[in-house]
């Protein structure tokens, strides 16, 4: 992506994808760290308060709806005895119930308007939202991606050293073991107090299939 704007690679490879809505996806969640959910609170915000007037528009289409419904329902018995028996008092109710149904019109109205632009709105700052997410995923990728090779070189190093300093260790544990078995020919058991030996090379360097055993090994002292 050298010598590219970040912005504008991510923008064409989005085109003609469907982008799931990033706050309502635990997925997308995961991805984020403190840093990360640092970086996306202001969009995560406007997102998130356009999704709930949008959830709240909604609910009370429903309830308007209802209530308009109703209001239509009690006119009508209303209208039919007025024709019959006319009333001052069912005049009123009659025309305090068609000014609550023109209110439920107006309201219903402006709610649908903005539920048609609602939707425009979420996707533009859903869209953001993307397109700032790819960009910390990109720049948290790339820095891993560092530390992974340095942790791996590290590691490549131990193993080297740790191979090394194994081989010399059995060199060592050989060595010792040779020379207890000659000196034990010889000395017989108190050579682990002649040579102030702090543990015992025929316990540390336990022998190997098919090793012969040396005189000292059934005969202390050569014995």
């Amino acid at each position: 992506m050298a010598g590219k704007n970040k912005q504008d690679v991510f923008a064409e490879a989005l085109k003609g994808k469907k982008i799931p809505m990033l706050t309502l996806d635990n997925k997308w969640y995961r991805l984020l760290d403190e840093l990360g959910k640092e970086t996306v609170k202001e969009l995560e915000g406007q997102l998130n308060t356009l999704l709930k007037r949008q959830g709240k528009l909604t609910t009370q289409m429903k309830e308007i709806r209802r209530l308009k419904k109703k209001l239509i329902n009690e006119i009508m018995p209303m209208v039919d005895e007025m024709e019959s028996n006319g009333s001052r008092k069912l005049e009123k109710e009659i025309q305090e119930h068609k000014r609550l149904v023109d209110e439920c019109n107006e309201k219903l109205k402006s709610y649908q308007e903005e539920l048609m632009e609602l939707p425009r709105e979420i996707d533009a700052i859903n869209y953001k939202l993307m397109l700032l997410t790819m960009e910390y995923c990109y720049d948290t990728m790339q820095e891993n991606t560092g530390q992974i090779q340095e942790i791996t070189d590290w590691v490549t190093k131990i193993r080297i050293e740790l191979k090394k300093n194994l081989i010399r260790k059995q060199e060592m544990e050989q060595k010792n073991h040779d020379i207890y078995a000659y000196m034990n020919a010889i000395f017989g058991a108190d050579v682990v107090n002649l040579f102030d030996l702090q543990y015992d090379p025929e316990q540390q360097h336990p022998k190997l299939p098919g090793e012969k055993k040396t005189p000292g090994d059934t005969q202390p002292g050569g014995q």
